[in-house]
């Protein structure tokens, strides 16, 4: 079975650093027709500022907490490559919360931006490609993928609101898989342990220590590359993955099988 995604077309969100765009990078460096799809419109300018609109790689800039801008982003797609195949939901958020602070609204900001957002244009995403498959009932019609976190299934106080935002998502994708089945829709996720994104190499710029700690209670000994993790969301989008849905596949290294609730799960 081929794991090969060429001439299919995808979205991917927070595409303009870190795992996002090394999504979007890779599927389309394997012939996938690709839009690179974040907040940072200026980060996403510069990515395909050399690439010719001709070719199979477009951006669009857009706020996908707002309904709007799910809608125009869809639309956006569909103009440029007249179908959507895969849907990766990669915009994510980590910040630290407190538990029994009853004025912290971070776990309302990390429902919003981890789950709801991807919640609202998968659900769009998934009417489309429902849509585009009529009378093609011999062919898979679509894949979404979420990036979720080990975050889910670890109790760590600093990070209560991320854990809920992630357990939630992974609901999401069980929830999602058995609804969109009978379209011929597979919806799978991705647990993440640490990887090297954007937001964690700041963090290590400023504690080495943190990434001793990481290294430590990882079997594997070593965080992450994004290119890890777009190769397993690569196989969840392709054909070759045709019999799997509503599974949360655990990218981590090892560590929950050893990990003590006191180590970070970023």
């Amino acid at each position: 079975m081929s794991f090969s995604i060429a001439g299919k077309t995808a979205i991917v969100t927070g595409a303009a650093n870190g795992i996002g765009l090394a999504i979007a990078r890779q599927f389309a460096a394997n012939g996938a027709n690709v839009m690179f799809a974040d907040m940072d419109e200026k980060s996403l300018a510069a990515e395909l500022k050399d690439k010719s609109e001709d070719g199979n790689m477009r951006c669009f800039a857009g706020d996908l907490r707002e309904k709007l801008t799910i809608a125009n982003l869809l639309s956006a797609t569909i103009d440029a490559f007249d179908q959507v195949d895969i849907l990766v939901n990669a915009a994510r958020q980590v910040v630290a919360s407190d538990p029994l602070d009853a004025d912290d609204n971070s776990v309302m900001d990390m429902l919003n931006q981890n789950l709801m957002s991807a919640l609202r244009l998968s659900q769009q995403v998934a009417k489309r490609m429902i849509k585009q498959s009529e009378g093609q009932e011999d062919r898979q019609a679509g894949s979404i993928i979420n990036l979720s976190s080990i975050a889910a299934r670890r109790a760590h106080p600093e990070l209560l609101a991320y854990s809920v935002s992630s357990a939630a998502l992974d609901q999401m994708t069980r929830s999602l898989a058995v609804t969109l089945a009978p379209h011929r829709i597979r919806v799978n996720a991705v647990a993440m342990g640490s990887v090297m994104s954007a937001s964690l190499k700041e963090v290590l710029k400023e504690n080495q220590d943190y990434r001793q700690d990481i290294e430590k209670h990882t079997p594997l000994g070593r965080i992450a590359s994004p290119g890890d993790l777009a190769d397993t969301v690569q196989f969840l989008a392709s054909d070759g993955s045709g019999f799997m849905t509503g599974q949360v596949l655990t990218l981590d290294g090892g560590r929950t099988l050893i990990d003590p609730v006191s180590a970070p799960a970023h």
